[in-house]
């Protein structure tokens, strides 16, 4: 059995099944999987094999089944015998959040394990922040330095105990424990889970040790505490992530869907964008924007320090603005406890840093923000044609940093890593890499990087003696999403609109809005946006302002104030590229209605609250429980020519929307419908210029990629559009639209171009 079949229960289950139905055998893991060898009624046996595939372990995923006759079994009966080892080939298991059973055991004072924040079966808990080797064995894991007491041996050896080799299995007798710094005092009787729970209560902020690193947590109704964790972690605007003990306390501030409901309770434990609805929390938690993120409780330990918290707390990342989350303790003493009134900590280490996964239910499906905890590294399946696809890397980007393996029929995506510009997070993407690649005792014959000349990616791949396969920014886009929606390699070419802030392109310029003809092995470019010049270079994508000025002039319109040093740069070309890019025509947007209009602290910070002013117009979006607007009159929206440009290229050209913007802004226009009419307009824009490519070009399928499709508003309005005028379209669902699914792209056009 091979694919997300250690680690999750898969031994005791076909154990089970195995003596039903009468057979005799053995089951064990090994480096490629789960191996069973058995005996029996051919009847049985294929029983055996059909029960497994329609009712594997919660946290199992079989990806195939190889089967080959053996000798003779003599023994009688079925056993579940050691591990072998080998080269590996199996997947490693993401960590599950805590599960029902355990949950119950941890709250009933009658159990062992009541109030006892390590916890967990084979159905939940730990599996990839504390591995270190296959097979997936306690010696294997950090949970090595901690021997079983009798009663967690017991259970671990017991084939019909759901800790059955649960790797993790722990108790207050054997396992981790937590404790509090600084001590609760002498006279203070409560736990050090309680001790903090009652800090962040009095308005205090707790550095707590969570499953894939350090994280700070404050009440997030208290501004003061809010705007005190905001200054201590220089985290200007970017929205703080909330965490909540159970699903009536989000309610209280967001509208929830089932399949919302579902996406909060499920083993994943991500973090959803929610519509913020009800009782309002402090700006400061989100500021500008009309969605919160929120997750209920990852871990026993997060479940009981929120045992008598009846409201949300800000649960993230133990860090400074931009640096990777803290998982060493020593580290998280010396640089959180100057922030921290308090720190939760405990003695079992993390292995993998690993931050959490965001989530969004956009157009009637569960989409993939953020790829980490819960998610990685479970395998994605190599789409159709690729079966004979050698072993290689992929690298990745620059920002929402993420590489992928190509093994053994399967593609691995790795966590989230974060922007490769900061030295501390350069020096992770490095060992995550080499982790990885032991781990998976994975051997490139080659590594795919980003065409850019300057990514810190690509060049740490130049450096690995290995045969280098560039592959432009955008074509990964397209194939990312291709690959996840599993269109095979010899499939006819779609029409890949990719929608982003910038990536290097085949001429040597910056591309950002492209429409391009594209399959795993080639991409061509058929329109763009309008090139419009960048001044400042980097500066730009920092300063909305900028943008501004640059589209105005582009667009024929006297910007307004005048700045002539700006101008100049423009006009000469110096520090000044021309760019195609979508992102930085949302930054314009936004600085034309005084939104980041001088500066935005993180990125697509002006972008998100321009699509929150646009949410606050019209009716809630159909297919999305985001805010959303539905301005129903199509010819009140900001519209974009379908025009050729100085080169010949078909274009989008901007200058009628700005003229239509402008007017609405002197006649005093609400910014909220203008926000409103800008994505309708560009959604309305984009279908038109795919159907004037649909004349010329063969195709019947589009892909929409690409940071900017992760608003939600241009999302669902373009797909619309499309769908109604007959294309089919292809989307991200498990993989993100952003930079953080460009590895897989690269991966698999560098397959396509190997196996010729």
């Amino acid at each position: 059995m091979r694919g997300r079949v250690q680690g999750v229960g898969f031994r005791p289950t076909v154990w089970r099944l195995a003596r039903e139905l009468g057979l005799r055998g053995e089951v064990r893991n090994d480096a490629a999987g789960v191996l069973i060898r058995v005996a029996g009624r051919d009847g049985a046996i294929a029983a055996l094999l059909e029960r497994i595939a329609r009712d594997p372990p919660p946290l199992a995923r079989i990806e195939r089944i190889e089967r080959r006759p053996v000798g003779d079994i003599a023994d009688a009966g079925f056993h579940i015998i050691d591990s072998a080892g080998g080269a590996a080939c199996t997947e490693v298991a993401p960590d599950a959040g805590m599960c029902a059973a355990c949950a119950r055991e941890v709250a009933d004072p009658r159990d062992r394990r009541h109030r006892y924040g390590f916890a967990n079966c084979t159905h939940c808990g730990p599996r990839f922040s504390i591995v270190r080797g296959i097979p997936y064995d306690r010696a294997a894991t950090a949970m090595a330095p901690f021997p079983l007491c009798d009663a967690c041996r017991r259970e671990y050896r017991d084939p019909s105990d759901r800790r059955f080799h649960a790797e993790a299995i722990a108790c207050p007798a054997c396992g981790p424990l937590a404790r509090l710094v600084p001590p609760p005092c002498a006279d203070d009787r409560r736990d050090a889970i309680a001790a903090a729970g009652a800090i962040l209560l009095r308005g205090g902020i707790v550095a707590v040790k969570g499953l894939g690193g350090y994280q700070l947590a404050c009440d997030a109704t208290n501004s003061d505490a809010v705007v005190r964790l905001r200054a201590a972690k220089h985290r200007e605007t970017k929205p703080f992530a909330l965490m909540a003990r159970d699903l009536a306390v989000v309610w209280r501030h967001c509208a929830v869907s089932t399949e919302e409901a579902r996406l909060l309770e499920g083993s994943e434990r991500p973090i959803v964008l929610l519509r913020a609805d009800g009782h309002p929390l402090p700006p400061e938690v989100a500021p500008g924007l009309a969605t919160l993120g929120f997750m209920l409780p990852t871990t026993p330990l997060h479940l009981l320090l929120l045992d008598g918290i009846d409201r949300p707390v800000v649960m993230t990342s133990g860090n400074l603005t931009d640096e990777p989350q803290i998982v060493d303790d020593a580290e998280a003493l010396a640089r959180l406890g100057p922030i921290a009134d308090a720190v939760l900590t405990h003695d079992r280490a993390i292995t993998t840093r690993i931050d959490d996964s965001v989530l969004a239910f956009v157009a009637g499906a569960p989409r993939v923000l953020r790829r980490a905890r819960g998610l990685a590294p479970a395998a994605l399946p190599l789409p159709p044609g690729f079966a004979g696809a050698p072993p290689l890397l992929a690298a990745g980007g620059e920002v929402k940093a993420a590489f992928c393996l190509v093994t053994d029929g399967t593609a691995i995506l790795s966590q989230h890593i974060g922007d490769l510009d900061e030295a501390r997070t350069f020096d992770e993407y490095r060992r995550g890499i080499a982790h990885y690649a032991a781990l998976f005792d994975h051997r490139p014959v080659a590594v795919a990087i980003d065409a850019h000349p300057d990514y810190l990616s690509a060049k740490h791949a130049r450096t690995m003696g290995l045969p280098v396969i560039e592959v432009q920014h955008h074509h990964a886009h397209v194939a990312a999403c291709l690959a996840e929606n599993g269109r095979a390699l010899d499939a006819p070419p779609v029409l890949g609109v990719v929608l982003d802030g910038l990536g290097w392109g085949d001429d040597g310029t910056i591309w950002g809005g492209e429409f391009l003809l594209a399959d795993y092995r080639a991409a061509r470019r058929l329109a763009r946006l309008k090139p419009v010049a960048m001044p400042g270079g980097a500066a730009a994508a920092r300063e909305p302002w900028r943008n501004l000025h640059a589209h105005l002039l582009a667009a024929g319109l006297a910007p307004d104030p005048a700045h002539p040093l700006l101008e100049a740069m423009i006009r000469n070309g110096v520090n000044a590229p021309l760019a195609s890019s979508c992102g930085r025509l949302f930054d314009a947007v936004a600085a034309a209605l005084d939104i980041c209009r001088d500066r935005q602290h993180h990125e697509g910070e002006a972008a998100s609250r321009l699509e929150a002013l646009a949410g606050t117009q019209g009716a809630h979006m159909q297919g999305t429980n985001s805010q959303g607007a539905d301005v129903t009159d199509d010819s009140m929206s900001y519209r974009m020519a379908v025009a050729r440009d100085d080169a010949g290229l078909a274009c989008l050209d901007p200058r009628a929307m700005w003229q239509a913007l402008l007017r609405d802004r002197r006649e005093g226009i609400a910014p909220a419908r203008i926000a409103a009419r800008f994505h309708q307009g560009l959604a309305i824009s984009v279908a038109a210029m795919v159907q004037a490519l649909a004349h010329d070009a063969a195709f019947d399928t589009v892909a929409l990629t690409g940071g900017c499709f992760q608003n939600a508003l241009l999302f669902v309005q373009t797909e619309r559009r499309l769908l109604a005028a007959g294309f089919a379209v292809v989307s991200h669902r498990s993989v993100p639209a952003n930079d953080g699914g460009l590895a897989l792209g690269q991966a698999e056009i560098a397959a396509a171009r190997l196996m010729g």
